[in-house]
């Protein structure tokens, strides 16, 4: 049990509907007629966009089936202007990260509610985070409207997803929980969403096979981070995986994967609660032992097969220096101090895929 913050707290909670059931994709018409939306824009990935071109009939304006990676300013643009023209009241996002990320990217600028199906682990429908990338660099924000009003969980939508992209997905929404942990805006409420979610997620990945129970395990783990996230702010870990993913083009849950286990072990000693929560759930899980929670971390990440170095993932050893650099180049909370050097040093072990 975390102690309490000793100087107070402040939660804020916004309203959000979840529906968590398998097959709830089908109560996609229903759900967008409970919110009033007659004329929606769809941003679905190719394998359900047809699926759900189907449930929305004549109240599907416009589609989207090509949503690209950490959202490029000039493909949000070019939705906007295709959902203002399409007079659209509402955004439909069926698909991973990429999806309801441009659907955040239109919501930004034209005020309209959004409803959000998740087909990977990635949180980002539990938040109010938008990101942006422009000439190669990813800018963030918090914006209430971007956050979707309902939220439909559906753990049949993941049967399909191969392990080589649903392990890395699951260590992205365990990302969230073990930042929000340590976050200088964490209070008690989060402390026991993010705790809950770090076991479930850990539990999940420890199942053989990704069977159908481990799959809504994960999915609950990923709603429980995201809700942790989006009640507290980002640190160095966040920091990291945007300018890596933004600039340098690495792709985004791997990314999480292979950077989370460095920056935790470099906060851990300024961060011993969350530390012990990772280390507890990975001891209720029988996970590879290690001298630290980082390192532990590490050690599962390779036993259930995700990336550990970021050398696999494209990155130049040089660029770690630049990196480095970004992530440092805007201020925030971070619970160990950071300097170029020893941010250098952490990238410069996660390329390599060292001990953490």
């Amino acid at each position: 049990m975390t102690d309490l913050p000793k100087d107070g707290f402040v939660h804020e909670q916004r309203a959000l509907r979840v529906v968590f059931r398998e097959g709830a994709l089908a109560d996609l018409p229903a759900e967008t007629d409970r919110l009033g939306l007659t004329r929606v824009m769809a941003i679905a990935a190719p394998r359900h966009a047809a699926r759900v071109t189907e449930l929305l009939g004549p109240r599907q304006v416009a589609v989207v089936r090509d949503a690209r990676m950490h959202v490029p300013l000039e493909q949000a643009e070019a939705a906007r202007a295709r959902c203002a023209e399409a007079g659209a009241d509402g955004l439909v996002a069926v698909g991973g990260g990429s999806a309801t990320g441009l659907a955040k990217a239109v919501a930004l600028t034209l005020r309209i509610p959004v409803v959000a199906v998740p087909t990977t682990y990635s949180g980002s429908e539990l938040t109010r985070v938008w990101g942006l990338t422009e000439n190669g660099v990813k800018r963030t924000g918090r914006d209430p409207a971007v956050a979707p009003s309902t939220v439909l969980y559906d753990p049949a939508l993941f049967a399909s997803l191969p392990a080589g992209l649903a392990v890395p997905s699951a260590f992205n929404a365990l990302a969230h929980a073990v930042e929000a942990l340590y976050a200088p805006d964490r209070t008690p409420m989060t402390d026991v969403v993010a705790t809950e979610a770090v076991g479930r997620i850990v539990r999940g990945l420890s199942r053989p096979a990704l069977d159908t129970r481990a799959r809504t395990q994960l999915l609950y783990g990923a709603w429980l981070s995201g809700t942790s996230l989006d009640a507290t702010t980002m640190s160095l870990h966040h920091k990291l995986c945007h300018v890596l993913g933004g600039s340098f083009g690495l792709a985004h849950a791997p990314t999480h994967t292979v950077v989370l286990p460095y920056a935790l072990a470099h906060n851990e000693q300024a961060a011993p609660e969350a530390a012990a929560v990772v280390a507890g759930a990975l001891d209720d899980a029988g996970a590879a032992d290690g001298p630290g929670a980082g390192e532990r971390l590490r050690r599962f990440a390779h036993s259930v097969g995700a990336p550990t170095n970021l050398r696999d993932l494209g990155l130049a050893r040089e660029d770690g220096a630049t990196a480095a650099r970004l992530a440092l180049s805007a201020p925030y909370a971070n619970p160990a101090p950071l300097d170029e050097e020893s941010v250098r040093a952490l990238l410069d072990r996660a390329w390599s895929g060292a001990p953490a």
